[in-house]
């Protein structure tokens, strides 16, 4: 069983290997076709200082930054579509297994066609611990790649961007000219505290502020009251929820998706870094991941008795029945963990496509005819 345990476990890994790069050389090629001028542009302000670069000069700095834009937003693919590969893969797997009746000869050494099955769930498995590892330690490192625009090309950092009007827990309405997200600084920091009706009663404004545990450092800070002529007070601290880490998760598009466990867990565990809607959304963010790897493995489940046949048949036909299915399956388990269910908390409700997955792919397993 060894051997044909590594035998169908190496041709399911090839498939994997195949469809993935099927998946980012389509993606790739449709958004290089679609922005191709934004990074022949990009490739040009890197070639200013050179007075006539060249044709291969200019083709090869573009082809770099595609390079560079692409390969994090690739290894973020991975984890987005690996659930669909996996089925994918599953049932290529079975179809050339089936093709040359090589399931056939399994059924006649007296081994059921379940135990043909395992090496497919445990290469599944071990896919799946690499798509944690790649979540929770590589995803967070390069957080700041994965939120650049096709301009942005061959940059390593969030660089500098406005911070418009930000609330934070105690309603105090925050904007800055600058916000430099790589070190945590603001600068021409304008903030307004307001009273019960909203109504703003004092201004505080500083040329910069400085990020340290659970407040701003500002300088030259002074806090006016609005509704008085009293002189400006110096000010050199405020305390509030609106951290660094929050600001990039509401400035930048998809920063909170890239928080590994821990960062989440370290955030919900500070309630005043947080309100109570963010901590609802990092709940569901932290949960759903787990929820999704779940019904990945669920819908894995669901598929395999489409494809496990112990008669050769039309593998078309089976393809045709089982897609609905396990496409139903793979985003229910996504849509599941992303949005919110009345009446229940999130660490609860990303689990409903799982609850409702389990009994079908328990039921579907235990139908296979061997």
């Amino acid at each position: 069983m060894k051997l044909l345990d590594r035998y169908i476990a190496r041709q399911y890994l090839i498939n994997v290997v195949a469809l993935l790069l099927i998946f980012a050389s389509f993606v790739v090629t449709i958004d290089v076709s679609l922005n191709f001028d934004r990074f022949v542009s990009a490739a040009d302000r890197y070639l200013a200082a050179e007075p006539d670069p060249g044709f291969v000069r200019r083709a090869v700095v573009t082809t770099i930054l595609i390079a560079d834009l692409w390969w994090p937003r690739l290894l973020q693919l991975f984890n987005y579509t690996l659930g669909l590969v996996m089925v994918g893969a599953m049932g290529f797997t079975f179809a050339q297994l089936v093709r040359g009746r090589e399931l056939v000869g399994v059924l006649a050494g007296g081994i059921a066609l379940h135990r043909a099955a395992m090496p497919i769930f445990v290469a599944s498995l071990a896919l799946t611990g690499v798509q944690v590892a790649n979540q929770e330690l590589v995803i967070p490192r390069i957080a700041a790649m994965l939120v650049r625009d096709h301009g942005d090309a061959g940059k390593r950092a969030l660089g500098e961007t406005s911070v418009p009007m930000y609330k934070d827990a105690r309603g105090r309405l925050w904007f800055a000219r600058a916000f430099r997200a790589d070190e945590g600084v603001l600068t021409g920091l304008m903030i307004w505290e307001r009273d019960e009706q909203g109504l703003a009663h004092t201004r505080v404004s500083a040329d910069s502020a400085r990020w340290t545990p659970r407040g701003w450092e500002l300088e030259n800070g002074r806090a006016v009251r609005l509704d008085g002529p009293d002189a400006p007070v110096a000010v050199g601290r405020i305390e509030t929820n609106l951290d660094p880490t929050a600001i990039k998760m509401r400035r930048f598009a998809g920063f909170a998706q890239s928080l590994s466990w821990a960062q989440v867990s370290q955030m919900l565990s500070r309630p005043e870094l947080v309100d109570e809607r963010g901590a609802i959304e990092l709940e569901r963010i932290r949960w759903g991941r787990l929820s999704i790897l779940t019904a990945n493995l669920l819908a894995l489940a669901v598929a395999v008795p489409f494809f496990l046949r112990r008669e050769p048949c039309n593998m078309i036909v089976q393809s045709l029945k089982c897609a609905p299915i396990a496409i139903t399956a793979l985003m229910g388990g996504v849509l599941g963990a992303s949005a919110a269910i009345p009446g229940l908390p999130p660490q609860i409700g990303v689990f409903v496509p799982v609850m409702v997955l389990l009994p079908v792919a328990i039921g579907m397993v235990t139908s296979i005819r061997t």
